[in-house]
């Protein structure tokens, strides 16, 4: 029960979110890399927090966030018809029961 004028909490949701990156100085990426893409999940009451969480965790990791693309949570991929395997299941739950964001997948781009 909530008490009067307090607003009801909202269930945390996790959301699939494409970042592309930039270099930075210690980033990690490879030497000749010109940037890269990662596959996070990121758990947040909606997609807004959880893009903001990712950026701030990416940053802290001294990684330079330029754009941001939100996939939707499990339930509106499936919706799509995405295929999810059991591997990305697992991780979305890491990142909900975690509260936090998973980087999935990472891959570095390359000048021709």
């Amino acid at each position: 029960m909530t008490n009067p004028g307090e607003k009801p909490k909202r269930p945390q949701q996790v959301f699939t979110l494409l970042v592309e990156v930039g270099r930075k100085d210690g980033d990690g990426l490879p030497k000749n890399a010109t940037g890269g893409a990662l596959m996070c999940f990121a758990s947040g009451v909606d997609e807004a927090e959880a893009v903001r969480e990712t950026v701030a965790i990416l940053k802290k990791a001294d990684l330079n966030p330029l754009d941001v693309s939100g996939y939707g949570t499990l339930d509106e991929r499936l919706a799509e018809g995405h295929d999810i395997s059991d591997e990305e299941r697992e991780l979305m739950d890491r990142a909900l029961r975690e509260n936090s964001v998973v980087v999935a997948q990472l891959t570095p781009f390359f000048a021709d």
